[in-house]
C-alpha cells in the first residue's frame, strides 16, 4: 500500500536521477496513518530523548514519530536556516555535495537519537546527521526512513550495530 503511494518523478532535481515523490502518502489519510504506525513500531519502548529529521521531507513526519515516542524533534537543516549557534557537517549526495547543520544546544550528552528522513539513497545526510549528533554527545538509537535505495548501499555509511529501519526498500 505505501510502495503503491510512491511517486518516480524522471530527471529531478537533475537529468539522470529518478526522483521518489512521497507527497501522494501524504495525501491519503489511510497511507498517512499506517506509515507513521510503521516509523514507529520499532522504536517502542526503547529509551528515544530525540527525534533528528533531515530536511526537509525529514520534518513531515519527523515530529509525529517524535511525540509518539514521547521525545523532542530537533531539525537537521540547509546551511543558514538555523537562528542560533550551529554546527555543520559536509557530506556527498547522489547528485553534488551539501552541507547539514543543527543547533549546538539540540542536542545533550547521553540523548538516545533517532536520525529520521523520508529517503536514503547515498547515505551522506544520515551520515553526517549522525556526525552532528556524536559531536553534541548523543547517542544514536537507530535509523527511520519511508524509503529506502538498496541499490546504492547507503547503509554501509551508518553507524553499524544500530537498526536501520525503512518501510520501503528499492
Amino acid at each position: 500500500m505505501i510502495r503503491d503511494k510512491i511517486r518516480d518523478i524522471p530527471d529531478f532535481p537533475k537529468k539522470g536521477v529518478v526522483f521518489k515523490d512521497i507527497t501522494p502518502i501524504l495525501q491519503d489519510p489511510e497511507t498517512l496513518k499506517l506509515a507513521s504506525v510503521l516509523l514507529l513500531e520499532p522504536f517502542v519502548g526503547k529509551q528515544v530523548d530525540i527525534v533528528a529529521g533531515i530536511e526537509s521531507r525529514g520534518f513531515l513526519l519527523g515530529p509525529r514519530l517524535a511525540t509518539d515516542l514521547n521525545a523532542g524533534f530537533v531539525p537537521v537543516r540547509k546551511p543558514g536556516k538555523l537562528p542560533a549557534d550551529r554546527i555543520s557537517e559536509t557530506y556527498e549526495l547522489e547528485y553534488g555535495m551539501d552541507i547539514l547543520e543543527m543547533h549546538t544546544d539540540a542536542i545533550k550528552p547521553g540523548d538516545r537519537v533517532i536520525i529520521h528522513d523520508d529517503l536514503m539513497a547515498t547515505g551522506g545526510s544520515a551520515k553526517a546527521a549522525t556526525e552532528l549528533v556524536g559531536r553534541l554527545g548523543g547517542i544514536i538509537v537507530g535509523y527511520s526512513f519511508i524509503i529506502e535505495l538498496t541499490f546504492l548501499n547507503g547503509t554501509t555509511k551508518l553507524q553499524e550495530g544500530f537498526p536501520v529501519h525503512s518501510l520501503v526498500k528499492i
